[in-house]
């Protein structure tokens, strides 16, 4: 029997008429080809029956990032920026930019941040200057209750978002596991005597956890005696500095001896109350970031959410995946527990 060789892009190229480079372009998902151009190509590769050299592509990758000395297209972090909602403070931690920046470099592509409702800018305005500008990715970084992303039109974008806040439309989406890390604060603090541990944060952060904070804390109470059971304080406002009078009313009726809560005012308030850290009580930062070396902490790794985030875009990118997906793909990163002096030692 004669031995069949499998297509290869010189076979899509010649029936289509294209340059060998075309045809390599929009087979790895680069931008700026026509939509005409990418439909010829990737119709005459079904034909054929194409199938793509896992090794070779993987050096290709390697030659081409050598030889490229700019990078060859953009990602968007598309933020929210909504002063009345009250989180835009130090409060609320966000995957930084230079972490995106780092991983997308390593894929060659260049990152930018748009800000929705600063000086005017609305998801139409954005739509439009994105699609201008042929950016194809997209990152959604939730930071209000109002939620003007979720106004965009996903369909020509390969998206991921950060977090639960937006749940439609429903993307992809990378998020920090806090039901992981409630569990894993508490036992800390159990490993060193206390008992009565309190969870105290806002609504946008148990949301935006996906109940990851009031589930975690509830599934870990059950084994406790229901003495020891002290109910989760939500602030009234998801500005902090307005929550004393409700922490100090929680504070004396419940009494925690320690507590998984923010970085910001909750600390002066302990020491309002005549509270020092850690003889009177225990502290664990809910969010810990490398910044907060006299706290205990959850740490969310967003280094790794940042990574993750842009994986998924070139992946989408390179498998011409584009608009609100059929079954969002949710990548969870687990949480590290972080030492400090704000909490006993282990006994």
């Amino acid at each position: 029997m004669p031995v069949t060789t499998a297509p290869t892009l010189k076979d899509i190229a010649r029936a289509t008429g294209f340059s060998l480079m075309t045809v390599s372009r929009v087979l790895r998902g680069a931008p700026k080809v026509s939509a005409e151009k990418r439909e010829q190509v990737l119709k005459e590769a079904k034909r054929l029956n194409y199938q793509p050299d896992p090794h070779l592509a993987r050096m290709m990758q390697v030659v081409r990032g050598k030889k490229q000395q700019r990078v060859r297209a953009v990602i968007a972090v598309i933020r929210e920026d909504v002063p009345q909602d009250g989180l835009l403070g130090p409060s609320y931690q966000y995957v930084p930019i230079d972490d995106i920046r780092s991983r997308a470099h390593g894929h060659g592509y260049a990152v930018e941040e748009f800000w929705l409702g600063k000086d005017g800018l609305t998801p139409k305005r954005l739509q439009k200057i994105l699609h201008a500008r042929g950016i194809e990715g997209v990152i959604v970084s939730p930071q209000s209750m109002q939620l003007p992303c979720s106004k965009m039109d996903f369909s020509p974008f390969a998206a991921v978002t950060f977090g639960n806040a937006m749940s439609s439309p429903a993307l992809h989406m990378c998020a920090g596991n806090m039901t992981l890390g409630i569990h894993m604060a508490a036992d800390q603090l159990s490993a060193r005597g206390y008992k009565r541990i309190g969870v105290a944060v806002t609504k946008w952060i148990v949301n935006r956890s996906q109940f990851g904070y009031s589930g975690g804390l509830f599934h870990w109470q059950q084994s406790l005696p229901p003495a020891d059971r002290v109910p989760l304080l939500l602030f009234p406002s998801n500005d902090i500095s307005k929550g004393f009078d409700a922490f100090t009313k929680w504070m004396r009726e419940y009494e925690p001896d320690a507590l998984i809560t923010f970085d910001t005012h909750v600390p002066n308030w302990l020491r309002r109350l005549g509270l020092r850290l850690p003889q009177d009580i225990g502290f664990v930062a809910h969010d810990w970031t490398p910044k907060m070396q006299e706290f205990a902490g959850i740490y969310q790794q967003r280094e790794h959410l940042a990574a993750a985030a842009v994986d998924l875009i070139v992946t989408q990118l390179s498998q011409h995946e584009h608009g609100v997906p059929a079954v969002p793909r949710q990548i969870m990163i687990p949480p590290k527990w972080v030492d400090g002096p704000s909490v006993r030692g282990v006994r």
